[in-house]
């Protein structure tokens, strides 16, 4: 029997089936389809699904799915599995709370600082008994190159590189790539500088979408050693929420 596993995210939605803490298939798209859905359902012989989302709008596949198997719809309160000390835990977004229930299930009784590398860029720590504390949020890398182009008149948009790495720009489009990816390269290790004062044993995990990404523009710094890329880590979390409510 396995679980059926579905993060809509701001910009793709993320589906894995897992059987036990086991992944067995993934699959990420720009919009799903009952079709699609049903035929993993029928393949894993899927019992059982949790979908996390960031969209107010709900998908036309969710009634599909609802009909075949038991669906629960994942909110911060169904994270039994650790302690929430956030302020609002109404406005704390669904995938933040599921990567840290994902690092306390992978790494039990470690000090974690989670890097969520997608639309935006999310920061937060879980302490080795499971308590959640917060984080940070800031704009990812899509959205600052997207700026600089919307709100000025002359910057071109343009991608980013992941073979950049001079610490300034001799034309408007290499400066522009300097300013963004060597932005989020001090950023990122400024945080984990700050966390690593404060905290003892400090594990450090990349996920999300520009994850790999990341893990490039920090290959050269003090902390590349020390880092861990779990690109599935959102998933893993919801995966673990299911297990824990059986009912």
């Amino acid at each position: 029997m396995a679980n059926l596993v579905i993060d809509i995210g701001n910009t793709l939605i993320k589906v894995a089936v897992f059987r036990q803490d086991e992944l067995l298939q993934f699959e990420q798209y720009q919009a799903a389809d009952a079709e699609t859905l049903l035929g993993l359902i029928a393949k894993y012989d899927i019992q059982k699904a949790i979908i996390s989302s960031v969209r107010k709008e709900t998908e036309a596949w969710r009634e599909a799915v609802s009909r075949k198997i038991a669906v629960k719809y994942f909110t911060v309160g169904m994270a039994v599995s650790i302690t929430n000390r956030y302020k609002t835990p109404e406005t704390l977004g669904p995938d933040r709370i599921a990567a840290v229930v994902g690092a306390h299930k992978l790494y039990p009784g470690k000090n974690s600082l989670v890097i969520g590398a997608g639309t935006a860029i999310t920061y937060d720590f879980i302490d080795a008994a499971g308590n959640y504390l917060g984080g940070s949020i800031s704009p990812g890398l899509n959205m600052r190159y997207k700026a600089l182009n919307y709100y000025t008149g002359a910057l071109p948009l343009i991608d980013a590189d992941a073979q950049f790495g001079e610490s300034y720009g001799d034309d408007t489009v290499s400066a522009i790539r300097s300013g963004v990816q060597n932005g989020i390269k001090y950023e990122l290790t400024g945080f984990i500088e700050s966390y690593r004062k404060s905290t003892r044993d400090l594990n450090v995990i990349l996920t999300g979408g520009d994850s790999i990404f990341f893990d490039t523009l920090l290959k050269n710094s003090i902390f590349a050693t020390c880092i861990k890329n779990e690109p599935y880590l959102v998933l893993k979390g919801l995966n673990a929420v299911i297990q824990y409510t059986n009912d």
